[in-house]
């Protein structure tokens, strides 16, 4: 049987699909996108605390280098093979260079089932995979923008802006103060928390999946065949970059925990960071097209087929 929290997204899929009137109340979905976001933080600070001398640079470097090199690979191949053109292309390519925090807490969710091993940082991978992507992408806009016409000062304003929000963003400001507040406080300091937040860590998970079982519903309905192209895209790059992920964990002779969230990771499509940057950003792109490849088809092939699939990967060549 799957993880019980992924039976909470099939939930809210299914309730979607068959237009129930099943609502997530917005407030109630912000606020759980912020107790999760937070808790993963301090789980991935309290696994730090005290280990922080044992970081390795080689491996953190190789995580974001990880993220610049996925969406300027996956370029052109959407402008080649998917033939989708440069703008959406580089929109695509960014939410695919990001990650998915929501791919991330299941897959944490399933190490902890599983009882794999974890190196203490593994947390901040999520944290160094979120912005090359998008940083590496709005660069190449800007680089093709600059063959047509020769950019003007409001228009670094606006990237320099753009860069700020993305580093500001809730996601990023969250997941960081969560894992410099665990680091400095450790289980020790956090007693009074633990019940609450990590205690109900899976609560959280299984309302959100619930949520954005609800929210792939409304994106794929109805599924746009003409962009057959995209929707195989979609369907298909999760199980080649899922190798990429476990590729550099092998190298980096990480414990089979860290290679298979970094597996995961490598596999997830980013659907809050990206989308915001690219549309400030990148106005003329047609956000509904990465939103539909992301969300709509990435992130449940990830949760109900892809993840127990990276699993066994990783189990078999680690054995």
């Amino acid at each position: 049987m799957p993880d019980i929290v992924i039976a909470f997204f099939a939930l809210g899929l299914l309730a979607g699909l068959v237009k129930s009137d099943l609502k997530v109340p917005p407030a109630i979905y912000e606020t759980l996108s912020i107790l999760l976001m937070l808790t993963l933080g301090l789980k991935g600070g309290m696994a730090l605390h005290g280990h922080t001398q044992n970081l390795v640079l080689t491996e953190l470097l190789a995580v974001v280098a990880l993220g610049f090199i996925i969406p300027l690979v996956l370029y052109p191949v959407l402008t080649r093979l998917v033939r989708i053109g440069h703008t959406d292309a580089i929109s695509i390519a960014a939410h695919y260079g990001s990650v998915s925090a929501g791919t991330f807490a299941v897959v944490m969710a399933m190490v902890d089932k599983s009882g794999l091993i974890l190196r203490p940082e593994t947390t901040l991978y999520l944290v160094l995979l979120e912005l090359p992507a998008i940083v590496v992408m709005l660069w190449l806009h800007r680089y093709l923008s600059a063959k047509k016409a020769i950019e003007t000062s409001p228009k670094n304003e606006t990237q320099s802006s753009v860069l700020h929000e993305a580093l500001t963003s809730r996601g990023v400001v969250l997941l960081v103060g969560g894992v410099v507040i665990g680091w400095l406080y450790g289980p020790t300091g956090l007693a009074p928390l633990t019940p609450v937040l990590l205690g109900g860590f899976k609560t959280l998970l299984a309302l959100f999946l619930l949520e954005m079982g609800l929210v792939t519903a409304k994106v794929c309905l109805p599924l746009p065949l003409k962009q057959w192209r995209l929707l195989v895209f979609a369907a298909v790059t999760p199980f080649v970059l899922a190798w990429c992920g476990i590729a550099v964990g092998l190298w980096l002779d990480l414990p089979s925990g860290s290679i298979l969230v970094l597996a995961a990771l490598s596999a997830s499509a980013s659907y809050i960071a990206a989308p915001a940057a690219i549309r400030a950003a990148i106005p003329e792109a047609n956000i509904g097209l990465a939103m539909l490849a992301s969300l709509g088809i990435t992130f449940p092939v990830n949760v109900l087929i892809g993840l127990p699939l990276y699993q066994h990967w990783v189990m078999l060549i680690t054995a």
